[in-house]
Order: C-alpha cells, then sequence, then structure tokens
C-alpha cells in the first residue's frame, strides 16, 4: 500500500474551495446526540444536508435526544435533514442510507463515521458481547460505511471521509489498560490511513479528528468509569463541530491522511483563544483525552 504523508493544509496546486458546506451532503453514522449532532448542526448552519443514519428511534432515559429531534434540530438552524432509522453494524441498513441519501439529495459529498462503542474494561473484565460490539461498530461500521459510499463520493464536491478517531500511539498505557476498546479505536484509524492511500487517486480525502481533552457528552457523563468530575476538567463539543467544519471545507486533494487534533486544526485556522469552549473553570485545569500523550504548547 502507498505511503500518504500528512499533507499540508494550507498547500494545493489546485483552487481552494469555499469554506462552506452549502448544498453539500453529509452522511453520518449516529449523529442523535454530542459530538455527532454538534457537527451535523454546524454543517446544517452552512445549508448542507445531513444524512443520519441511527438507532435512536425513540429517547433513553439517560440518553436524551433522538434521530427525529436531531433531524429538527438541523432544519431549524437552515439544514436539510433526513433521518434513517438503522444499524451501522448491518450491511442492508448501510445500504439502503446512501441510496436513500442519493435518492433524496442527488449524491454524498461527505462520509463522517461518528458511531461508536465504549468499554474501558481490562481483558479479564471484558465480555466477549461488549468486545464484539465496539468492534462492529467502530471498525466494521466505519469500513462498511465508507466502503458503500466510495462510489458516490468519486463523483462528489471535495469529498472527504472524516471518522472520529485518535492518533495510532503504541504507547503501552493506551493499550494495556483496555486493550479491547484500544483495537477497536485504532481499528477506525486505519481505516483513515487505508482510505487516504486507496483514494488519493481520485480525490477523496481520508482524515481523523480527536479532542486533545474530553469533550462533555451525556453519553461520557454516565461513565463512571472515566471519573464523576470530567466535566471540570472538560470543552464543549462546540470545538470538535468547528474543528470538524474547517477539516471538511479544506481541498480534499491536499488536506488527506492526516489524525487531527481538535485545538490545533483550529489554531491552524487562525483560531487564539479558547475559552468558549472550555467547560472547565481554567485553562490549566483541563486535562488530556484518552490517546493523548502531549499538551498543546502554546507560543
Amino acid at each position: 500500500m502507498p505511503e500518504v504523508p500528512p499533507s499540508d493544509p494550507t498547500s494545493s496546486d489546485q483552487t481552494p474551495p469555499e469554506r462552506t458546506l452549502a448544498g453539500r451532503t453529509v452522511l453520518m453514522s449516529g449523529g442523535s446526540r454530542g459530538i455527532g449532532l454538534a457537527v451535523a448542526l454546524r454543517a446544517a448552519r452552512d445549508g448542507a444536508n445531513v444524512v443520519l443514519l441511527a438507532k435512536t428511534a425513540t429517547p433513553q432515559p439517560k440518553l436524551p435526544g433522538t434521530i427525529y429531534s436531531a433531524a429538527e434540530q438541523i432544519e431549524a438552524v437552515g439544514g436539510k435533514a433526513l433521518p434513517i432509522v438503522g444499524d451501522v453494524r448491518e450491511e442492508a441498513d448501510v445500504t439502503r442510507a446512501v441510496e436513500e441519501a442519493v435518492a433524496r439529495f442527488g449524491g454524498i459529498d461527505i462520509v463522517v463515521n461518528n458511531a461508536s462503542a465504549i468499554e474501558l474494561s481490562p481483558t479479564r473484565e471484558l465480555p466477549m458481547k461488549r468486545y464484539d460490539l465496539m468492534q462492529d461498530i467502530n471498525c466494521r461500521g466505519t469500513f462498511l460505511l465508507s466502503k458503500t459510499a466510495i462510489p458516490h463520493l468519486e463523483r462528489g464536491t471535495n469529498s472527504h471521509i472524516l471518522t472520529m478517531s485518535p492518533p495510532i500511539d503504541l504507547d503501552p498505557r493506551w493499550v494495556g489498560p483496555h486493550t479491547g476498546y484500544t483495537i477497536a479505536k485504532y481499528g477506525m484509524s486505519l481505516c483513515t490511513l487505508g482510505l487516504a492511500a486507496e483514494l488519493a487517486g481520485v480525490g477523496v480525502a481520508a482524515n481523523s479528528l480527536w479532542p486533545r481533552t474530553p469533550i462533555v457528552t451525556a453519553a461520557i457523563t454516565n461513565l463512571a468509569a472515566l471519573g464523576e468530575d470530567r466535566a471540570d476538567t472538560a470543552r464543549t463539543v462546540d470545538i470538535m463541530a468547528d474543528a470538524a467544519h474547517a477539516i471538511l471545507t479544506r481541498d480534499s486533494r491536499s488536506c488527506t491522511g492526516n489524525f487531527f487534533l481538535d485545538d490545533a486544526v483550529l489554531m491552524e485556522e487562525g483560531v487564539t483563544d479558547f475559552a468558549k469552549y472550555r467547560q472547565a473553570e481554567r485553562e490549566e485545569d483541563l486535562r488530556l483525552d484518552l490517546f493523548v500523550s502531549e499538551r498543546l504548547v502554546r507560543s
């Protein structure tokens, strides 16, 4: 497989695309809440078409929001929404989502692999049912949704695949404590690496995006294993939404094969004040998220 070095997002031998997602069609796995919904709403504010493939047809007690309430929010801020109830693990559901997206909006320009399952138990304590769930949603779902959409992305406008997965760091501290989860998330990242190489010749970008700090979402708040004080050391979903928007409006032929961190993307865009994204009281209270080894050094 040919190597695809991380690209320079500021350079291109072609005319850069307009920095807007207006009129473009985004197909996302998940998206009924949390980071996925924030990314969808940011695209919708430009006037994008957003297709959501998710299972959440009815509200859950601890996880507010459904695919239908997300669609209402997308429409309310100026986008067009197509909610599709389905499971990213099921090939028939993914095929149906792609077909309905194309039938409704005429094509697909962007795929966002957002759906993910998390279980941080060590190997001896991890039920195989949970292991299989993480593999099926995280790695297989990313591969399946991307694969199925490729023929349409090749015909799309400034086409991108964006996967919510971390940089691959083989430091044992990221593997040893939760081997099953790490395998599943790194599988998503390997999809980015492989797709960037495979699709470079047809102008379809593949990148990953990961938060430098914890991000406050209902799903994470409910995970007692990650600590009750997580919100006090975290940022809001808006930083991921703005970073995703910045990536998805870059030139797909020059911006591919990258493992981006949210604040680093925004610094490249000229952002210098991150206070509005902070859930923590002070910048120094922020802590690093899983799979992130170094703090951002500010000049």
